[in-house]
C-alpha cells in the first residue's frame, strides 16, 4: 500500500475511533502517527515540522499561567462578581461568551480559552451547575471572533499575508465593510442561539459572598501576556514563533515567582498539567500534516475548482460550506493555505475580483471548526480541561451545541459578504 492511500486510511480510522473512544484519544492519535512513521507514509522529520509549535507554545505556556491565575483567587472573585451583577444565570453565561469573543479578536483562541476557563469553572461551581456546556460555548465563541481581525487567529493572519491586508483592512477594505462586520453580524445571531440553548438555566441567582483574592501578581502577568500577544502579532504576520515563545517566557516568569514567593514545588506543578491534551494536539497536527504532505488537500482543491465552473453564486456557496464541513474535521490552517490560490484562480476564471471568494473561504474555514470537538485547537483544549475536572465530553454533546451555533453564525456572515462583495 502506497503512502498516499495509507495516510488517508489511517486518518479516517483514527478520527472514527476518536468518536467512539474519547478517553483514549491521545493514545489513538499517537498510535496513528507511529503507524504512519513505521510504514513510511510520513518521515519523522515531516512529522516534526507538521506540528504547529507556535500553538503548542501558546497552549503549554498559557496552561501554566492559567493554573497560577486559578490559584490566585481572581477567577473565583470575578465569577462571584458576575453572579451578583447579572442576577440571571443565562445572562451570566452569555456575558462570559461575549467577553471571550472580545478577547479572542486580539489574542489567539487557545490562549483566550485558557484565560477564560478558570473563570467559567468558578462560575459553574458558584451556580452549582455542570460546566461542560459553558466551556464549549466559550470555546466556540472564541473561535468565531478570532477571524474578525488580522491578529485574532492564524487563518486571519494567513489571509492578511496572502492578500497583503493591513489590520484596518479587516474593518474597511476598498471603501466597503470588510470581514469584521460579517463576523460581528454572525456573532449577534449566534449569541441569540446560545441564549435560547441556555434558557433552561434562566433563574434568579442568589447573592453569593465575594471571594477573597490571594494575590494579584498572576493577574498582572496575564494582562501583560495579553498585551504582548496583541502587539507582537503585528510583527509576526505569518504566525511563526512569537506568540508561542512569548507564552513560554511569561510561564517561566510565573513559575519563578511562584517558587520564590510561595515556595511551590515546580515539578509537582508541571506534572499536574494537562499532558494528555498536549499529546493529543501533537498527534492531530501530524495526522492532518500527513494528508497535506501526501497531496490530499491539493487533490480536493483541484476537483472543487473544476466542479464550480463559471457560476459565481454556486462557486461562492460551495466554497463557504465545503470549507465549513471540512474544517469541522481537519486543521483549517493547511486547508486555507492550499485553498487561497484556488480561490484566486476561480475568481480569474469567472472574471471577478477575488475578495468575495477570499472572505467566504475565511468564514467557512474559521467557523466550521466549531462543529466538532476535533475541528479547532480551542475545542480540543476545552474538552481536555473538562476531562481533567471529571467531565467527559462526547462527540454528540459537542455537536449539539457546535452545529446550531455554527449555522447561526455562518449564514448571516455568508450572506453579508455576498451582498457587499458580489
Amino acid at each position: 500500500m502506497n503512502a498516499k492511500v495509507l495516510s488517508l486510511i489511517v486518518f479516517i480510522v483514527v478520527y472514527i475511533l476518536f468518536v467512539f473512544s474519547p478517553k483514549r484519544r491521545s493514545l489513538l492519535s499517537l498510535s496513528g502517527v507511529s503507524f504512519l512513521i513505521l510504514l513510511r507514509a510520513i518521515s519523522f522529520k515531516e512529522a516534526f515540522f507538521s506540528i504547529n509549535w507556535n500553538v503548542m507554545g501558546i497552549f503549554v505556556g498559557t496552561l501554566i499561567i492559567a493554573d497560577l491565575f486559578m490559584e490566585s483567587g481572581m477567577p473565583a472573585y470575578l465569577a462571584s462578581k458576575v453572579v451578583n451583577y447579572c442576577q440571571d444565570t443565562t445572562l451570566a453565561i452569555i456575558s462570559l461568551c461575549v467577553l471571550s469573543g472580545f478577547i479572542s479578536a486580539f489574542v489567539e483562541n487557545v490562549a483566550t480559552l485558557l484565560i477564560m476557563a478558570p473563570i467559567a469553572l468558578s462560575l459553574a461551581k458558584k451556580l452549582e451547575i455542570n460546566p461542560t456546556n459553558i466551556l464549549i460555548a466559550i470555546a466556540i465563541s472564541s473561535n468565531l471572533q478570532g477571524c474578525a481581525t488580522l491578529i485574532g487567529d492564524p487563518p486571519s493572519m494567513l489571509l492578511g499575508g496572502f492578500a497583503k491586508m493591513s489590520f484596518w483592512d479587516f474593518f474597511f477594505y476598498r471603501n466597503r465593510p470588510s470581514i469584521f462586520f460579517a463576523v460581528e453580524l454572525g456573532a449577534l445571531f449566534s449569541i441569540i442561539v446560545l441564549g435560547y440553548m441556555f434558557r433552561k438555566y434562566s433563574k434568579k441567582n442568589n447573592y453569593v459572598e465575594i471571594e477573597r483574592i490571594k494575590s494579584k501578581i498572576p493577574t498582572v502577568i496575564l494582562i501583560l501576556l495579553i498585551l504582548s500577544l496583541a502587539i507582537l502579532s503585528f510583527f509576526d504576520r505569518g504566525f511563526r514563533y512569537s506568540a508561542g515563545l512569548t507564552c513560554i517566557v511569561f510561564a517561566v516568569l510565573g513559575l519563578l515567582w511562584d517558587k520564590l514567593f510561595n515556595s511551590s514545588q515546580l515539578t509537582k506543578r508541571i506534572k499536574s498539567l494537562d499532558w494528555d491534551t498536549t499529546l493529543f494536539l501533537i498527534g492531530v497536527f501530524i495526522l492532518v500534516g500527513s494528508l497535506e504532505i501526501n497531496g490530499w488537500i491539493k487533490i480536493f482543491a483541484f476537483y472543487l475548482s473544476r466542479l464550480v465552473g463559471n457560476n459565481l453564486f454556486f462557486a461562492y456557496t460551495l466554497l463557504v460550506f465545503i470549507s465549513m464541513i471540512l474544517s469541522g474535521f481537519v486543521d483549517n490552517v493547511p486547508f486555507l493555505a492550499t485553498m487561497l490560490p484556488v480561490a484566486i484562480s476561480m475568481a480569474k476564471d469567472i472574471g471577478v475580483l477575488p475578495y468575495l471568494f477570499l472572505f467566504g473561504l475565511l468564514i467557512g474555514a474559521s467557523l466550521g471548526g466549531n462543529i466538532t470537538p476535533l475541528g479547532a485547537s480551542a475545542n480540543i483544549v476545552a474538552c481536555g480541561i473538562l476531562k481533567k475536572e471529571g467531565y467527559l465530553v462526547s462527540f454528540k454533546d459537542f455537536v449539539r451545541i457546535g452545529l446550531p451555533f455554527t449555522l447561526s453564525a455562518i449564514i448571516p456572515a455568508y450572506l453579508f459578504v455576498w451582498f457587499i462583495w458580489k
